[in-house]
């Protein structure tokens, strides 16, 4: 179950709220510029089904939000917990980092745990199926995928080749809770 969970920055122990329901967690998410929004397939996609066939059965969706926002690119990544890298990918991105453009994801299958810090406070975005989160530019954030990563994903860019991350060097991500497997 997606769900929003709000922390001041001192107090990573313990949640200011905890949100469960769509409409609780994008509202909160918007008056803070994040979307959060909830994408259903047009197609049954098959385990194993290659970047095309995922990305054919949201096209109509991804085609809106690529003309509302003048996103250029769109792939798939997949990954869990049989990749040789899975230690080195999720440690890639669990320190606080930003991006010059949005961070634009939709989880097809799997779950993932963005926390974004904002202000004084982090909002942690457990994303899971049918999930899509654009996290303006700028934003700083980290993302774990868990120690038994399994999700697959489209992602939305501006830039042809791919977002490149900004790293704050604030330890703030190492004081709040990880993804649970």
């Amino acid at each position: 179950m997606s769900s929003l969970s709000v922390y001041h920055v001192s107090s990573p122990e313990l949640p200011n709220k905890v949100l469960t329901h769509l409409e609780d967690i994008a509202s909160t998410l918007a008056e803070q510029g994040v979307r959060f929004d909830r994408w259903h397939a047009v197609a049954k996609i098959q385990p194993g089904a290659g970047p095309e066939e995922v990305i054919a059965a949201y096209q109509e969706n991804i085609d809106k939000l690529m003309t509302e926002r003048g996103y250029l690119c769109v792939d798939v990544v997949s990954l869990n917990s049989d990749h040789p890298q899975k230690a080195e990918l999720r440690a890639k991105y669990l320190d606080e980092h930003r991006y010059a453009e949005d961070e634009v994801r939709f989880f097809v299958a799997g779950r993932g745990l963005f926390s974004l810090h904002i202000g004084d406070y982090v909002y942690a975005v457990l994303c899971e199926k049918n999930d899509l989160i654009v996290v303006p530019a700028g934003t700083p954030h980290w993302f774990d995928m868990g120690e038994h990563p399994h999700f697959v994903t489209i992602r939305l860019f501006n830039n042809p080749e791919g977002a490149v991350a900004d790293f704050t060097g604030d330890d703030i991500a190492r004081r709040f809770p990880r993804l649970e497997d």
